[in-house]
């Protein structure tokens, strides 16, 4: 009798390299083949910063087996940043790789390597039996192990990645433990850029979330530090009440339906309801569907907030002073207002001058040189009236009762 996915554990678990992803935003994850007690197999994918996170998790689940009561007494795996991942400014050398890290987690007392966190994060997910749909720019880059390093446990990847290295603009101090400390000028190595603001980094030995918005590459980054504005809006619905607290926020309830605008690289997101717009945390958002709930409630660490604004950096220095003009409130409404009126939508109001709207900015810079206006489309004609007898053939009974009535009448007038 075999056993069920609830009661089998890990028995092993190979790495197969990593795959360089570019949607929802940049990131790497690990092919992990897991293989159960009942024999089954399973491909997971997970993030650099997923397998911190439970590592820490685990940590703290057995204190004493983690060498925090005394250090004689660890037998869990310390996890170090892999070998396979270099940096532009050191390429350390590393005593473990997390191939090596896997397979002695799965070879420690059953209390342990078979305890239900531990079977939780090496369990298959929806989103591993189908990927998040690639970015149509770029297409995923995959890196898998050599023929030589599969006899083995796999202590190296070909093709090492290659971490972007940001420069710190001004000191930041933590707030949670999932955070690390910066100080300005520091280098750090960017393992995961979330959309919600928050960048998990790697700065020396230490490796934490870091706010977007207090790093500035050192060269040009593959992606634009900031999308430019999209006025059409992409539906997403609030989980998270938010109340304002500067005059270019909006204040959101739990649940609400809002229009995102415009991306912003600190996490902090432009979004629409009705006429109105305002700067409201982008990890207090999420798109409808299953999937997207999962992947957004995991995207938030435990005891994580809103990252602080861009707009609160304030570093002469920066190149972030030298981006483009950032818009106002009011210029994200007219826009966004301009946008929908040309393409009909439900925020155009109706026009107290007719006149006016020849005037608009909008208007004149397509026509100037007089050119002639073709997105204006003219008026259908008036389709013919239908003769006496094609109504008569496709009218109800009780109308043509009326009508043999009236000409009834109309005969005897005569």
């Amino acid at each position: 009798m075999s056993l069920s996915m609830e009661d089998s554990y890990v028995r092993h678990v190979e790495l197969l390299g990593f795959e360089k992803r570019f949607f929802p935003s940049q990131h790497y994850v690990y092919m992990l083949m897991v293989k159960w007690s009942d024999q089954s197999e399973k491909l997971i994918y997970r993030t650099y910063p997923e397998i911190h996170t439970f590592h820490k998790s685990l940590k703290e689940m057995f204190p004493i087996e983690s060498g925090q009561i005394e250090k004689r007494d660890r037998i869990i795996p310390s996890l170090p940043a892999p070998r396979w991942v270099d940096s532009q400014k050191s390429r350390e050398s590393r005593q473990n790789t997390l191939a090596e890290y896997c397979h002695l987690l799965v070879n420690l007392p059953p209390h342990i390597s078979r305890c239900k966190l531990l079977s939780a994060f090496f369990k298959v997910r929806p989103e591993d039996e189908n990927p998040p749909a690639p970015n149509t720019l770029k297409r995923n880059e995959t890196f898998v192990e050599s023929r030589e390093l599969a006899r083995g446990v796999a202590s190296e990847i070909s093709g090492p990645i290659i971490l972007d290295t940001y420069r710190v603009i001004a000191d930041f101090q933590k707030t949670s433990k999932h955070e690390i400390n910066l100080r300005m000028d520091d280098l750090v190595e960017i393992v995961e850029k979330n959309p919600n603001g928050w960048w998990f980094c790697q700065c020396e030995s230490k490796r934490g979330w870091v706010p977007a918005s207090y790093l500035e590459p050192l060269d040009g980054p593959e992606e634009a530090e900031d999308a430019e504005p999209d006025y059409e809006g992409e539906l997403h619905v609030t989980v998270q009440v938010y109340k304002a607290e500067h005059d270019d926020e909006i204040t959101l309830e739990l649940g609400e339906t809002v229009e995102v605008i415009h991306k912003l690289l600190d996490g902090w997101w432009v979004v629409r309801k009705g006429d109105e717009t305002g700067h409201f945390p982008s990890m207090f958002l999420q798109k409808a569907g299953k999937r997207e709930r999962q992947e957004a409630e995991r995207s938030i660490p435990r005891g994580q907030k809103p990252p602080p604004r861009r707009s609160t950096i304030r570093n002469a220095k920066s190149i972030h002073s030298k981006a483009r003009q950032r818009l106002s409130q009011d210029a994200y409404r007219r826009n966004s207002r301009r946008y929908l009126q040309q393409k009909g939508g439900r925020l155009a109001e109706p026009q107290r001058n007719p006149q006016s709207s020849a005037k608009s900015p909008l208007h004149e810079r397509k026509n100037q040189g007089n050119v002639p206006d073709r997105s204006v489309k003219e008026a259908p004609a008036v389709p013919p009236r239908p003769s006496p007898e094609l109504i008569l053939q496709r009218c109800t009974d009780t109308t043509r009762k009326r009508v043999s009535v009236h000409k009834a009448r109309a005969n005897t007038t005569c």
